[in-house]
């Protein structure tokens, strides 16, 4: 399931954001064409001029959009991946049909443009969907339990030297790892996808590399790294007390 890293995925995921790029990218276009059609319909022929410039700007915006959008999509797997093809689809055709009524004629490109925000409409409710009915692009540590108080995790005598180490704290899901005597404690939770970091590999950077897409995340303060992550991982602080290795959310 792991994705190619670098820096093109964490710039097209919006790592370095510390925001899902994809959304944000899809307003431009989005808005572009919805004006051009406004235009045709209420603009009268004052307003006819300002319509193609609207149309290509879109256009123009729309690269990137479908770009960072295909890579979200190459993290997808299942119904996701089914939805988000037609979705894709969708937009695609919508593009080519706003690209198609630049040079066509007056009546012609009026209703190129109509089908054209038809469609770009279909793929934004199927990209809605994604997000808020399939949780798509969310993070997924969103409505987790974090422990306030310090709580028990796990046996201090059972968390090895340098060895991811999933434990439980309160209900929280929490990766353990222990240098000599410093030990850090982070959400076993992948914001990208909730995949189980324990399951993955630290680095001498001090470092998790999420088992599923790749997703890389600093142990000391949760930022990460490199994509396909956006949102930080939730870090805790860990003590050893009585025995116990204790841990409270920041």
């Amino acid at each position: 399931m792991n994705s190619a890293v670098g820096p093109a995925k964490s710039l097209l995921s919006g790592t370095w954001l510390e925001h899902p790029l994809h959304p944000l990218l899809t307003d431009l276009p989005i808005g572009c064409w919805s004006g051009a059609v406004i235009l045709d319909l209420f603009g009268g022929s004052a307003a006819a001029d300002a319509v193609d410039p609207l149309v290509g700007l879109g256009a123009l915006a729309a690269v990137p959009a479908v770009v960072s959008g295909l890579s979200d999509w190459a993290d997808s797997y299942g119904p996701e991946r089914r939805v988000g093809l037609v979705h894709a689809a969708a937009n695609v055709t919508g593009l080519g049909l706003f690209a198609a009524s630049m040079v066509a004629g007056h009546r012609s490109a009026r209703r190129l443009r109509l089908l054209g925000l038809a469609a770009v409409s279909a793929g934004g409710y199927l990209g809605g969907h994604l997000s808020f009915g399939r949780g798509v692009g969310v993070d997924h540590q969103a409505f987790l339990e974090k422990p306030g108080e310090w709580t028990d995790a796990l046996a201090a005598d059972s968390l090895e030297e340098a060895t991811p180490t999933f434990a439980e704290a309160g209900g929280a899901r929490v990766m353990l790892f222990r240098r000599g005597t410093q030990i850090y404690a982070i959400s076993d939770v992948c914001p990208h996808a909730a995949g189980p970091l324990h399951e993955g590999t630290v680095d001498d950077e001090l470092c998790v590399t999420c088992p599923w897409h790749g997703s890389r995340f600093r142990l000391s303060d949760g930022r990460a790294v490199h994509g396909p992550a956006s949102a930080p991982a939730t870090v805790y602080q860990a003590r050893v007390e009585h025995g116990k290795v204790q841990v409270r959310a920041v």
